[in-house]
């Protein structure tokens, strides 16, 4: 295969992707959205990121691991804890990887 033709393809995704995220983003915001429906999109990024976060905790690697023996799962109780009480995302993130060290040791 060409180099080249790698090139070609990579520049045509990039511009492809790019015009559908950009057109909808910069049509919508001229635009005064219902609050409804702007209250909805309000919920995308969380969903997003749960459906990623329990993915990851629940089959790391893809792989399913029995419960008692998830140090992800494990891990992932406290440091959402961590986060409710303090809305740190730094002192969440070190709280995670500590809490995620610790169990990892215990679980073997």
């Amino acid at each position: 295969m060409k180099a080249s033709y790698v090139w070609i393809v990579l520049a045509g995704m990039a511009v492809a992707n790019y015009t559908l995220r950009f057109i909808p983003i910069a049509m919508l915001s001229r635009l005064k959205l219902p609050r409804p429906v702007e209250r909805w999109l309000s919920f995308i990024p969380v969903s997003v990121m749960a459906a990623l976060l329990v993915g990851e905790v629940l089959r790391p690697d893809g792989a399913w691991l029995p419960p008692l023996q998830n140090p992800y799962l494990f891990a992932a109780i406290p440091t959402a804890l961590v986060y409710r009480k303090w809305r740190s995302f730094l002192g969440t993130t070190v709280a995670g990887i500590a809490f995620f060290l610790v169990f990892r040791t215990i679980l073997g």
